[in-house]
């Protein structure tokens, strides 16, 4: 009788047990099927409250989700996304540079077909040359942007130059240029960019090619700002060729107009001491 009752006992526990893993097992499966068939919601839920955060200022927790959202789900619709505002973040908020690199790279890698894709090469162009001054690495990134085409190519064209202008190749940083002035023509840039040949072809020492380069900034941009710094630029070249009369002529034309009347009245006064000096000599 009592191991009758001993085995009642177990018999009851065992079938208490076997029904608890049961019941377990079907709330786990009923609970990921949930999951599954709920998952995009919840991922957005998750995106919208990482924008939350953003606009709230409060990156570091931001971010965080955003790279979750990458790290776990790539395939999510929202992930590229995700993974570009981390980019941004970590750049624009957070300063972390390298590792803003890395995301955007791999916005760039994972997301090729995706807008964003050039964008976030945009981002690493301008990190190389602003942030970091790795001037070869920035020329590699915008010359890419230029090979697969982009909107404002004048711009990206003006970075490559003034990236190599930077690295002290004049020579090459006057091809540039010189590209930007043949193959956008209609850009806002063109007169800047005339003055940067004349500047570059003047540190090149060919200083007779300069100063037409920097006559032609007047010739063909005359209401430009640079027209006044050109005319200057183009003095300064015809005074270092010995060319003295003619560089004074350039700068007694600049008075009333140059912005520094003071340096400008200087050099007058340098150039006429050297003519005069010159007189003496001969």
């Amino acid at each position: 009788m009592e191991e009758m009752r001993h085995r009642r006992k177990r018999s009851k526990t065992r079938r208490w047990l076997i029904s608890s893993i049961a019941l377990l097992f079907v709330a786990i499966i009923t609970g990921g099927v949930y999951y599954q068939y709920n998952l995009e919601a919840i991922l957005e839920g998750d995106f919208a409250k990482a924008e939350q955060l953003l606009e709230q200022g409060r990156y570091a927790e931001a971010d965080r989700i955003f790279d979750k959202l990458y790290q776990h789900h790539p395939d999510f619709y929202l992930s590229e996304r995700a993974l570009f505002q981390t980019g941004e973040i970590r750049n624009l908020y957070l300063k972390k540079y390298h590792e803003a690199l890395l995301a955007y790279l791999l916005v760039e890698k994972d997301y090729s077909e995706s807008p964003l894709a050039k964008k976030a090469l945009q981002q690493v162009a301008e990190i190389y040359k602003n942030r970091l001054r790795d001037y070869p690495r920035a020329i590699v990134a915008y010359q890419k942007l230029l090979d697969n085409g982009v909107e404002d190519g004048a711009q990206v064209q003006y970075e490559v130059a003034d990236s190599y202008f930077r690295l002290n190749n004049f020579e090459q940083a006057r091809i540039e240029f010189e590209s930007l002035l043949k193959n956008y023509p209609d850009s806002s840039r063109t007169a800047e960019a005339q003055y940067r040949v004349a500047v570059a072809t003047s540190l090149e020492g060919d200083l007779k090619k300069a100063a037409e380069a920097y006559r032609l900034v007047g010739e063909n941009w005359p209401n430009s700002s640079y027209a006044i710094e050109a005319r200057f630029g183009q003095a300064g070249v015809l005074e270092e060729s010995e060319e003295l009369k003619a560089a004074l002529e350039v700068l007694q034309g600049l008075r009333g107009v140059y912005p520094s009347p003071e340096v400008l009245e200087k050099r007058i006064t340098q150039i006429k001491e050297r003519i005069s000096k010159k007189k003496k000599a001969i």
